[in-house]
């Protein structure tokens, strides 16, 4: 997706998400939060979004965020003032394509229904790789699209749809695994149907 299809997406998502995709994509979320919460350390969220996730994460944790959206980014930060989420160390606009962090900042980075939106995703998994400490962890919560059945032919129906929709429903799992330094180390469906698959991946010490 291009930068400025994004925005025009988000900016339509921005008042209804919680109540809408929010709900739809509880379950990576909680999934993804525990596995970071059970690791510890300092966590990067790659598109925190409207803050969804920032209250499941421990308080014994050090929270970052960052998002292309500034009205999403908005929301998160009433999400953090009025929960008093004092593990949010920032919230920041930014280019997922190009971390304003230094190398091997972070012990665990996060990026939970991102990878399939913005421009570049290979260039944003090697600035992920880029920002995590050696022998960190990336985790990822995507929808992949398959190869076949009903509900492939599906997803090859919606692709044309991904600039208005803001997702892209036919993303090849391929295109996050070509980072030398990564590894998938677990892969796991998270729903019934298989609709979204969570990846923990780790750089190499």
């Amino acid at each position: 997706m291009k930068p400025e299809a994004i925005t025009s997406s988000y900016r339509r998502w921005a008042p209804i998400y919680d109540l809408t995709f929010g709900r739809i994509t509880n379950a990576g979320r909680r999934h993804a939060t525990k596995v970071a919460n059970e690791t510890g350390g300092h966590v990067l969220e790659v598109g925190v979004g409207t803050g969804l996730a920032l209250s499941y994460y421990a308080p014994t944790l050090k929270v970052s965020g960052i998002d292309f959206s500034e009205d999403m980014l908005a929301r998160a930060r009433t999400k953090v003032r009025e929960e008093n989420l004092s593990h949010v160390n920032e919230l920041r606009q930014m280019d997922a394509r190009k971390l304003d962090f230094p190398d091997a900042s972070f012990d665990i980075v996060v990026a939970m229904h991102l990878i399939s939106v913005v421009p570049d995703p290979e260039l944003v998994m090697a600035e992920m790789a880029r920002v995590c400490k050696p022998g960190g962890q990336i985790l990822l919560v995507n929808h992949f699209a398959r190869e076949e059945g009903w509900l492939a032919w599906l997803e090859r129906k919606f692709a044309p749809f991904a600039d208005w929709m803001g997702w892209h429903s036919n993303f090849p799992k391929d295109r996050v695994l070509g980072v030398r330094d990564l590894r998938v180390v677990e892969e796991k469906p998270l729903t019934s149907l298989g609709l979204f698959t969570f990846l923990r991946m780790q750089k190499a010490a």
